[in-house]
């Protein structure tokens, strides 16, 4: 197959890494892709969400399947334009993208069709905020509505904590991802875990799960971010909890999106919270995740570019690729203002290559000099190993390596990637 992967991430990095080891792929492009795409086939200068020039390089390349990655794509209908004109492409429509791109409406589905998730209220002005919070007992999490490039939630300890976090919003109208609407919800208590599920528009299959840490900082302090490494597979959750995830999640939800005329193609992730009682849905995404595509591709075995492409045809066949039985752990390498701001980086060495592990680029370009980078998350490093301590020894010894490569290019990470208790 020739296949086109939208995105220029370090998840599409670490696709194309895992897809270009597949049989069935002849020839791999990637748009606009970056340094790490680049090495392994033909970058296209073209943006993720521009549906009309995708679809025409596409047909004139025979592109046999399309791959989606970025939530901005699935919200500008890639993958419609793709199926208009009868190209594969694994990823959901623009219509079921909703599940990621409004909160409310994620919320409300979620509610419809009997899926456990938080109490909420939705808010449109910060008058109606404040009446949401008067008697408000506990924490408070505040979910800006649309997409905010994972700068949009924000955990509070307190309804006072909430309400000024809101005043703040609303009179610089700055709420981010733009727009007027926010959502409330009950503080959950427990742990986080990310399950991404295959769709054939007929199931959802259970394909992998990982943890992965939040906050800017060691021990979870710091403001939140895109995400600062993660693990894969989690510890310490009950033996069977992808059967409760199965049952409690991904069934309702198939039934609604089934009720609504709607094919879920793609995969869905669902980011979780484990609480006394079960599973509690935090939110749903409708591409594979950042940084958890990093520790979950160098665990999979088999043809995997065969796999997606049975999915997106509608009869997903499982028996074509598999997780392996072993632990990966993946730590960030991110510019050092980062997340307050992402100064690029240039001149950064183009050879990444470890003798034990996986190094996947962010968003970036190959020049003479080198990998300049956009800045933000350069770089993800990634292990595997028979446990989930050798895997963490073997990362951060990787991680080491690479600095000493880098040099005076000062790149920051957290130094508890993979130890318990995590997200």
């Amino acid at each position: 197959m020739r296949i086109l992967l939208v995105g220029n991430g370090a998840r599409e990095d670490a696709l194309s890494w895992q897809l270009a080891q597949s049989p069935s792929c002849s020839a791999l492009f990637a748009a606009p892709g970056n340094a790490g795409t680049a090495s392994r086939g033909e970058n296209w200068a073209i943006p993720a969400t521009d549906g009309r020039a995708l679809l025409a390089r596409a047909q004139e390349a025979n592109i046999d399947l399309v791959i989606i990655g970025p939530e901005t794509a699935i919200a500008a209908g890639v993958a419609d334009k793709f199926r208009e004109a009868n190209i594969l492409v694994f990823g959901p429509s623009r219509s079921v993208g909703r599940l990621e791109t409004s909160k409310i409406f994620a919320k409300r589905f979620m509610e419809r069709a009997g899926v456990p998730t938080a109490r909420s209220k939705a808010v449109h002005s910060f008058a109606a905020a404040e009446k949401a919070l008067t008697g408000w007992v506990g924490g408070c999490v505040v979910k800006a509505d649309g997409l905010a490039a994972g700068k949009g939630v924000v955990v509070t300890d307190s309804a006072h904590e909430a309400r000024e976090l809101l005043r703040e919003w609303y009179t610089s109208e700055k709420i981010p991802g733009g727009g007027t609407s926010v959502l409330l919800e009950e503080r959950l208590v427990g742990r986080e875990i990310s399950v991404f599920a295959i769709g054939d528009g007929q199931r959802f299959v259970p394909f992998a799960s990982a943890c992965d840490y939040k906050r800017a900082g060691d021990g979870d302090t710091g403001p939140n971010t895109g995400g600062m490494g993660a693990y894969s597979p989690p510890l310490d959750f009950p033996a069977d909890y992808l059967e409760q995830v199965q049952s409690a999640v991904l069934d309702p939800l198939l039934a609604a999106l089934q009720a609504d005329g709607e094919a879920y193609l793609g995969v869905l992730y669902c980011g979780l919270m484990w609480t006394a009682t079960g599973p509690q849905v935090i939110e749903f995404n409708v591409r594979f995740g950042d940084p958890e595509t990093q520790v979950l591709m160098p665990r999979v075995r088999g043809d995997f570019a065969a796999y997606l492409a049975s999915a997106a045809r509608g009869a997903l066949e499982p028996d074509l690729a598999y997780v392996a039985d072993v632990s990966c752990v993946g730590v960030v390498l991110a510019s050092a203002e980062y997340p307050t701001r992402s100064t690029p980086i240039h001149g950064l060495p183009a050879d990444v290559t470890l003798a034990a592990g996986a190094a996947f680029w962010g968003a970036s370009a190959s020049t003479e000099s080198g990998v300049d980078a956009a800045g933000g998350r350069v770089l993800t490093v990634s292990a595997t190993g028979a446990t989930l301590a050798l895997a963490r020894e073997q990362a951060y010894a990787n991680v080491a390596e690479l600095a000493t490569r880098f040099g005076a290019q000062q790149l920051s990470y957290r130094r508890d990637i993979g130890m318990l208790p995590s997200r």
